[in-house]
């Protein structure tokens, strides 16, 4: 009886997520990833649509160079480790790809994680105690969220980029005692594509004697010189204590993810971060694509992408402004399309993918109740046409819904 409750509690549960229009389905790619992709639909049938939600910001996901870097890490090296690496999990290519990660950010040292989830969920507990305070930007991504409450480290909050706000918090952290204060917050806020004030937030750092903790996961390898991430974008690179990023996006779109920091920090994660000690080490696979991914981003290819990433952006920007979308301001190739109403948000997606545009709707309890939307997401591979394409098909879409509906949409 107890197991038949649980079940109809789990049913219940789907059953109101779809009633609200939250329910999040998976779009099946049968193709690499790119600007241009192939999925299954839910009844089967095989569609082609140009793609707008992918992280894939330098086009580098399905790069033949970066599929070949994978391929000869797997041949030379083989399927994975079987082991976690203070077993027998390290291999040359872990610190060939750590080295590669400092040298490329400017920091001492780097230490791989399984995903960049685990990075920023196993940063926080090894470094900070009872006696430390954590200040935490509220619109941070979850895995700071989750990392942060698995420190035993005392939390303050300030709201999202309100830099009067973040100093109250440093002072209320500095009236509880704090032995060392940690201000923890995304680079680029991934839902909106807003880029942290870095500058003001450095500068109060300073001035309260606090460290800095950047998740620039949607900054490395495109956003400031060389594409060096926020920081450099900002031009406060060396005033940033740990950065926790990913392989999954811009560098080359596989998985993983790392901490640049200190490596007297680095050496402790690497003895006391529980995901890196209980996961097994990052496949030979990732490892090659991520090596080959950082070298384009640093070379002259890098900046033509960088470049042509930011034309595109602005194109579609001033395409959608000009069709009568509410989007959020801003220059990331983040660019969500503000809808509110998360059923509507769903509808939206589905019938762009029959127009040939593959996006996804954001709805609860990944952006607030009220603030469902469209995120749209650019890539250098993009063709000034697909972009084209692409702002009429969302204004058809519109017109159709509010044909149908008889609402503003």
């Amino acid at each position: 009886m107890q197991a038949e409750a649980f079940y109809d509690r789990v049913r219940a549960s789907l059953a109101d997520i779809s009633e609200q229009g939250l329910f999040k389905p998976e779009r099946v790619l049968v193709s690499r990833q790119g600007p241009r992709v192939e999925l299954r639909r839910a009844d089967g049938k095989l569609v082609q649509a140009l793609n707008f939600c992918a992280n894939n910001y330098l086009g580098l996901a399905g790069d033949e160079r970066i599929a070949e870097a994978s391929i000869k890490a797997t041949r030379d090296a083989g399927a994975g480790f079987a082991s976690v690496r203070f077993i027998c999990g390290t291999h040359v290519l872990h610190k060939e790809l750590e080295a590669a990660v400092a040298d490329y950010l400017g920091f001492e040292d780097a230490i791989l994680f399984a995903a960049a989830f685990d990075a920023n969920g196993g940063v926080f507990e090894p470094l900070l105690g009872e006696e430390d305070v954590i200040v935490s930007d509220s619109l941070n991504h979850a895995s700071i969220i989750d990392g942060v409450r698995l420190s035993k480290a005392q939390r303050l909050r300030f709201a999202n980029g309100d830099m009067a706000d973040l100093e109250a918090q440093l002072k209320s952290a500095r009236a509880l005692g704090a032995r060392t204060i940690l201000i923890a917050t995304d680079g680029v806020f991934s839902m909106d594509g807003h880029i942290a004030e870095l500058g003001a937030i450095t500068r109060l750092a300073r001035w309260y004697e606090a460290l800095v903790l950047v998740d620039d996961c949607h900054a490395t390898g495109f956003l400031g010189e060389q594409g060096r991430g926020s920081a450099a974008y900002r031009k406060v690179e060396g005033q940033i204590d740990i950065l926790t990023g990913t392989f999954g996006k811009a560098l080359g779109g596989a998985m993983g993810g790392f901490v640049a920091a200190k490596k007297d920090v680095v050496a402790l994660l690497r003895q006391r971060a529980r995901p890196y000690l209980f996961s097994n080490a990052l496949s030979p696979a990732v490892c090659g694509a991520s090596l080959e991914a950082i070298r384009i981003a640093r070379s002259a290819e890098g900046d033509a992408l960088r470049q042509q990433l930011f034309r595109n952006a602005a194109q579609f920007r001033a395409g959608m402004a000009a069709a009568g979308f509410n989007l959020i301001p801003g220059e990331h190739p983040i660019i969500p399309v503000m809808l509110g109403d998360a059923r509507l948000a769903q509808d939206m997606a589905a019938a762009l993918l029959d127009r040939g545009v593959f996006v996804t709707g954001f709805s609860f309890p990944v952006v607030p109740r009220g603030r469902a939307r469209i995120r749209t997401q650019l890539s250098a591979a993009h063709t000034p046409e697909q972009i084209d394409q692409a702002t009429h098909a969302f204004a058809e879409v519109r017109g159709e819904l509010l044909a149908r509906t008889g609402e503003r949409a």
